[in-house]
């Protein structure tokens, strides 16, 4: 009987270690910290990764822990978790929606549309989604209206208010775009002015590589005092047609009479028409040296350029029809 007792004992004491190494707390700092789920990463590199930062004794134990009840794949994200939370636990919170969220927001987006994105990535409500397109007024004016949404993959907290969220936005744009409004004030050129022209080449551009010719176009218009006859501008004044803000244009958008129309008012339009990224900031600043004065796309995405408007009605009859 004796034997029996040492042995059950024995036994307890083997199966609390087990249980203890399997799924016990690591230990550590027991306030929660930031735990993240990269994009693209699958629920084994996730284990690892909680290993590798001390949050869980045992990956084995950890993958048990999180297959009770089902396997979701953990979504991506920012978890707040601690070293003093058992494995069980740790896995209740990877199954549940995380505190903040990945956003890619791609380059050449009007801030409606951002906003957009934000609302189904987030869960905004209506009055969130118009804090953040009205976040300028309460911020530093016209100067943050438009073009400073930086295009960036963000990780967002979930709770946060429209307007700290457009600040987020705003802080990474003016770090990113410090440079350029360095080399702008050194070339006598206003930051919103070189701001104004790179959102026009996001939007004009079939890719990169087009952008310095693009930009040494406009800026030969503008020094000619010509109408830059920008398509994007008047989309961007166009707004959504329900087939998109960037459907293409009928004829009687020509006529729309906003300052944005640079085909009826000379000029850059009032505010940027997107948010550019860093290529296209570049452009701005570093125009091609070029003659042309008009240019198009055919339908490969070639850029084609001219240097009178014969010359592109030719293009035009050439590439377009």
């Amino acid at each position: 009987m004796k034997k029996i007792l040492i042995m059950g004992v024995l036994t307890m004491l083997v199966l609390g270690a087990a249980y203890y190494f399997l799924f016990g707390a690591p230990g550590g700092a027991p306030t929660p910290e930031r735990f993240v789920v990269s994009l693209g990463e699958n629920n084994a590199q996730a284990v690892r990764d909680l290993a590798n930062q001390g949050f869980i004794r045992s990956s084995f134990g950890f993958s048990i822990a999180l297959a009770l009840g089902g396997n979701p794949p953990i979504a991506p994200g920012g978890y707040k978790i601690s070293g003093g939370m058992n494995a069980f636990e740790v896995a209740s919170i990877l199954k549940q929606r995380p505190y903040m969220k990945w956003v890619v927001v791609p380059e050449g987006l009007r801030k409606e549309e951002t906003a957009d994105l934000l609302q189904k990535a987030l869960g905004w409500s209506d009055d969130v989604k118009n804090q953040f397109l009205n976040a300028y007024q309460s911020l530093d004016g016209n100067d943050y209206k438009e073009g400073v949404y930086f295009p960036d993959t963000y990780l967002l907290p979930v709770d946060e208010t429209g307007i700290q969220i457009a600040q987020r936005f705003i802080t990474q744009f003016n770090e990113s775009f410090a440079p350029y409004a360095k080399e702008a004030a050194a070339q006598n050129i206003k930051w919103t002015t070189a701001l104004k022209i790179a959102s026009i080449i996001q939007r004009e551009a079939g890719g990169t590589s087009d952008m310095a010719l693009i930009s040494g176009i406009i800026w030969n218009r503008l020094q000619k005092n010509m109408p830059l006859d920008i398509d994007a501008t008047i989309q961007y004044a166009r707004g959504d047609t329900g087939e998109g803000y960037w459907a293409p244009l009928t004829v009687s958008d020509l006529k729309i009479n906003s300052p944005y129309n640079t085909y009826l008012h000379k000029g850059l339009p009032p505010t940027p028409i997107a948010s550019p990224g860093l290529a296209a900031m570049n452009a701005a600043l570093n125009p091609q040296t070029t003659t042309c004065l008009y240019y198009l796309h055919d339908a490969n995405h070639v850029i084609h350029c001219a240097n009178t408007y014969d010359e592109q009605k030719l293009n035009v009859e050439k590439y377009l029809k």
